[in-house]
């Protein structure tokens, strides 16, 4: 059955590639971006795309009326540049801000989305070691656990409405087209590639096509609701991680980029980097989804050798 979808985000890494699954399938896409010249180009099989700029919930709703869900993945990448004051505000703002005109769009719709998935981050539980995380465990109490408590916060909101939440927590994406990968590709490629920090802390990862499926299966399935941790089955160390990473590329992986090194580039976005975070698909395993890419492994031969 054809659904009517309205997607923010959708020039990002997972965006484009969700609204092009949902096209494919035959979902009528509603998309908005700040600069629908820049894009239009690329989205001109989409049913409508609008230029937003979050300074008001009623241009919002117009385009939220009739939507059977609302996704929302809109945010600043956090590994773009270094921690600033100022880069910290954009980090929080760009979630936070945006969420709440959504949600604010959606309580003015006279006919409102029966689904909101908004994005979230395993960021959400801070460094917690050798801890296994699913979904009802608490968060940390670092600056980016407090912005995704902030985020989730307003995301459900939308419950007020009578309107199902989904909370995306999305772990470390690999994918070849942008995300952490790319940027650990040259060193590997000048035979220095390694792990960041001490190594020994847990990295959970994702495929970039499971986050696209993971996204389509919570939009589907009617029975999810809440957080769910959108990472992979297997538990893997950040310098198991590059070990595999460096034996697909044929690669030695022992050169490890200390932490005053990240923090040089990062400020107290290293701590990000090297945070640990044992998390566990729960929820997805109890609702019966399907991995493409289950090991890192299969994530990698598919990336970088088929």
């Amino acid at each position: 059955m054809t659904k009517r979808i309205f997607v923010s985000g959708a020039t990002g890494l997972i965006g484009r590639e969700l609204v092009k699954k949902l096209s494919n399938r035959g979902d009528d896409i509603t998309l908005i971006t700040r600069n629908k010249a820049k894009y239009y180009n690329d989205f001109s099989y989409v049913n409508r795309i609008e230029e937003v700029d979050y300074n008001s919930s009623d241009e919002l709703t117009e385009l939220i009326e009739e939507q059977d869900a609302v996704v929302h993945l809109a945010g600043t990448n956090i590994s773009a540049k270094k921690w600033t004051p100022g880069f910290k505000q954009d980090i929080f703002d760009s979630r936070i801000i945006t969420t709440r005109f959504i949600v604010e769009a959606i309580s003015k719709a006279k006919n409102k989305p029966g689904t909101f998935i908004c994005a979230s981050a395993v960021g959400y539980y801070g460094n917690r070691g050798n801890e296994i995380l699913n979904e009802n465990s608490a968060p940390g109490n670092d600056f980016l656990s407090k912005v995704c408590v902030e985020w989730e916060n307003e995301a459900n909101k939308v419950k007020e409405h009578g309107v199902r939440c989904v909370n995306i927590r999305t772990g470390i994406v690999l994918s070849r087209e942008g995300g952490a990968l790319p940027k650990m590709l040259p060193a590997f490629k000048f035979f220095v590639g390694g792990g960041l920090g001490k190594g020994n802390q847990y990295f959970p990862w994702i495929h970039h096509r499971d986050e696209v499926g993971i996204i389509m299966h919570s939009i589907d399935n009617e029975d999810i609701e809440g957080p769910v941790n959108a990472v992979a089955p297997e538990s893997i160390t950040m310098n198991k991680f590059a070990k595999e990473l460096g034996s697909i590329l044929k690669r030695p992986s022992f050169f490890n980029v200390p932490e005053f090194a990240l923090k040089i580039l990062m400020g107290e976005g290293a701590e990000a980097l090297t945070a640990s975070q044992n998390a566990v698909p729960e929820k997805l395993l109890k609702h019966n989804y399907k991995f493409q890419y289950s090991t890192v492994k299969s994530a990698l031969v598919d990336l970088f050798l088929l």
